[in-house]
């Protein structure tokens, strides 16, 4: 069985992808340089600290283990953030992702499943939004996916490299059973947040309420990550079957607004949710939902956990880590970290 390397694995969804991948059979290999995961998530996984702007490290990595397939996490992901420094998500999401393909080339892994996002798609011009939307960011984190995807297709074309790429909705909830959840530092998505504020008593901000929505919040789609990574498998499966490289919608084709979120955590968890309402944040859409009909015909695929599962799945992993995850964690195999190779520019 040939390897699967999980870049940025010990973060939010790698993580999850990561134990789903065991469940499956699936040899796997964590590259993760911790800055935003955390070595407790896969204390028990094979992990290699290390960065993809160091070649040196990422052709090591790449010559030593010689993988079957990339699933490619690793990225900066705040829009907010992205808006203020945008050569930091430039240089993770796009020059991260060049140096990963060319170190993939030089040893001739050939799948790849790219982790990406609906940012693409900027403000909507449809509801629920396919993939033949025009792409047209509005947000450097949207424009950094956009350029790894635009990567690949040309990769696909000049060298055969097969891939899909996921545009995620809003992922959330956790896998608790495998001891993997939400864990940001600092904390910067709804779920998670409007819980804090439920269990801690800080308010949550409402950045907006303005929108032209049916209660002047954003609209969202939450998509369970647990069926986000089976979405992951048959991806994988679609390319073992000679699948077309192609880019799918992962969501759930239902919208809830900001408000509607802090109902819901009302309703589940049975705790008032405080909070404020703020300016809102430059480059947020007012609205952004998914059609999922390309991943139901070409995968197979269509969401099975709704709102409340992914609120109360969340919950239930805070109740168990109030702290989030413990900073300290037993080291796995693959230390030391690799000596890296030389690098050749």
């Amino acid at each position: 069985m040939s390897t699967v390397l999980v870049t940025g694995g010990a973060g939010y969804i790698g993580s999850h992808m990561v134990k789903a991948l065991r469940r499956a059979g699936h040899r796997t290999v964590i590259l993760d340089n911790l800055v935003e995961g955390h070595r407790a998530a896969v204390a028990d996984e094979e992990l290699i600290e290390g960065d993809l702007n160091d070649k040196g490290t990422v052709r090591a990595v790449m010559r030593r283990h010689r993988p079957g397939a990339i699933f490619h996490f690793a990225a900066s992901c705040s829009v907010g953030e992205s808006m203020v420094n945008p050569l930091k998500y430039y240089a993770n999401n796009t020059a991260g992702t060049l140096n990963l393909l060319e170190a993939a080339l030089e040893v001739g892994t050939g799948r790849f499943v790219f982790s990406s996002t609906a940012a693409l798609y900027g403000e909507p011009l449809e509801t629920p939004i396919t993939e033949q939307h025009p792409l047209q960011p509005i947000n450097p984190y949207g424009w950094s996916k956009l350029m790894g995807e635009q990567v690949l297709k040309d990769l696909a074309a000049a060298y055969g490299v097969r891939y899909v790429a996921f545009r995620y909705f809003n992922a959330a909830g956790a896998d608790v059973a495998a001891g993997v959840g939400e864990d940001h530092r600092p904390e910067t998505h709804l779920i998670p947040l409007a819980i804090k504020a439920a269990l801690e008593g800080d308010e949550l901000k409402v950045f907006g309420t303005d929108y032209e929505t049916r209660d002047g919040s954003c609209v969202r789609d939450y998509v369970h990550v647990k069926d986000l990574v089976e979405a992951h498998l048959l991806g994988l499966e679609y390319l073992d079957g000679d699948g077309e490289s192609t880019s799918i919608n992962l969501g759930t084709e239902t919208g809830t607004t900001v408000l509607e979120i802090i109902d819901a955590v009302k309703r589940v968890t049975g705790l008032d949710v405080p909070y404020e309402v703020a300016e809102r944040r430059p480059g947020d859409p007012a609205i952004l939902v998914a059609s999922n009909a390309k991943a139901k015909e070409l995968l197979g695929w269509e969401p099975k956990r709704d709102l409340d599962t992914i609120i109360r799945d969340a919950y239930d992993f805070f109740r168990r880590y109030p702290a989030g995850f413990p900073d300290l964690a037993p080291v796995a195999a693959g230390w030391p970290p690799l000596q890296p190779e030389p690098s050749q520019g």
